[in-house]
Parts: C-alpha cells; sequence; structure tokens
C-alpha cells in the first residue's frame, strides 16, 4: 500500500510501521486513534535523537524537555523539530483523554503533515540520509485514494489555473449578454410606438381619400 512515508522504511522500519498504520487509521476515518499513533510515532522518534543523552527521562514530557534543552541556541530546523514534537504530544494526549469522538479529520490530518516533517528531519539531520528529502511534499490524494497521483505537483498546478480562467471568461461573457439586452430593450418599444403612429397617420389619410 502506498504511503507519503516510503523513505522512512529503509531508516528505520519500526518507526515506519508505526506511523504507516497511523495514515491507515486516517483512511478508516479513525481520526482519534490517528492522532494517539501519531503521538506514539513522536515519541519514539524523541527517545533515538536523544540516545545516550537520555537518562532517566522516561515520560514523552520529559524526554522532550530534554531535548529542548539540547537544542538551545540551535538551528530553526532544530526548534521547528522539537516544537513539531510538542504538536504531537499536545494533540495525541488531548484526545486520548476526551470523552468525545472527533469527526473532523483537519486536526489528524495536520498531526499527519507535522510528523511527515519530523520524519524527514530526523533522517537527513540524525541519521544522516540525502538532503534531497528537504524537497519532499505531503501528499494529501495519496493519504486518502492509497494510490500515487499520475500528475506531478506542476500539472495539478495548470489544469486549476486553466479552470480558473475557464470560469472567469465564462461569467464575463455572461454579464455582456445580459448588459446589451437591457440597453436594446427600450429601443423596441420606440420602435413599436413610430410604427403605430405611421400607421394611424395612413388609415386617416385613406378614409379621407
Amino acid at each position: 500500500m502506498s504511503t507519503n512515508f516510503k523513505f522512512l522504511k529503509k531508516t528505520d522500519e519500526n518507526l515506519f510501521n508505526i506511523i504507516q498504520d497511523a495514515e491507515k487509521l486516517y483512511r478508516d476515518e479513525y481520526f482519534d486513534q490517528c492522532m494517539i499513533q501519531t503521538r506514539r510515532f513522536g515519541e519514539n522518534i524523541c527517545r533515538n535523537v536523544l540516545g545516550s543523552r537520555r537518562t532517566t527521562e522516561v515520560t514523552f514530557d520529559a524526554m522532550l524537555a530534554t531535548l529542548k534543552d539540547c537544542t538551545l541556541g540551535s538551528s530553526d530546523e532544530a526548534k521547528e523539530f522539537v516544537d513539531d514534537l510538542y504538536f504531537l504530544k499536545k494533540h495525541g494526549n488531548e484526545t486520548a483523554h476526551s470523552i468525545t469522538v472527533k469527526t473532523d479529520g483537519m486536526e489528524a490530518l495536520e498531526c499527519l503533515k507535522r510528523a511527515f516533517e519530523i520524519a524527514i528531519n530526523y533522517c537527513v539531520y540524525s541519521m544522516g540520509e540525502s538532503r534531497s528529502l528537504l524537497n519532499l511534499n505531503y501528499d494529501t490524494e495519496l493519504l486518502v485514494t492509497a494510490k500515487k497521483s499520475k500528475k506531478s505537483l506542476a500539472e495539478k498546478y495548470q489544469n486549476e489555473k486553466a479552470k480558473s480562467k475557464k470560469s472567469k471568461k465564462s461569467k464575463k461573457q455572461y454579464c455582456t449578454v445580459k448588459s446589451d439586452s437591457k440597453e436594446k430593450k427600450p429601443y423596441f418599444w420606440y420602435f413599436v410606438a413610430v410604427s403605430g403612429i405611421i400607421s394611424l397617420i395612413m388609415l386617416i389619410i385613406l378614409a379621407l381619400i
């Protein structure tokens, strides 16, 4: 089955299996379970990144605090990495303890997108994988259909642009036709009135003759 996280499989198959399950849960509309699974994914990556720097930290919260201290003064990518992990922890915890079931998948989708960015940063900056991974984008269509689109992102953009132009052109023509109809309408009644007057005069002349 196709997944956005295919690149992760060769780096860490266990992490790949966790996040692949999260996408499957989303596809089946189990949004709550999807967010909890992304939290699990984030916690395991956090543990891996800390490595030997982890001492007494057991909980995700404690590991995140240590990781945050380790990245103080680091690059923006490192800060975003930690922020995304906090996002997964927060939403995963809230979902796990909530009494209501979520039916809107937007929050779960955001968790998957954050997990995607986390996975890329993990592969590139922690595991030394190719920086070409930084060019990857999360494919929502692939998530929903489990099928890779045959069209490239550029082709999709061009198609949407063409549709937009066609829609604007159609609306403009409609307004023009409507406007012309209103402008011609008074002249028609003038013609009818003048024709009536001429016909009346002709009848009077014929009657006099």
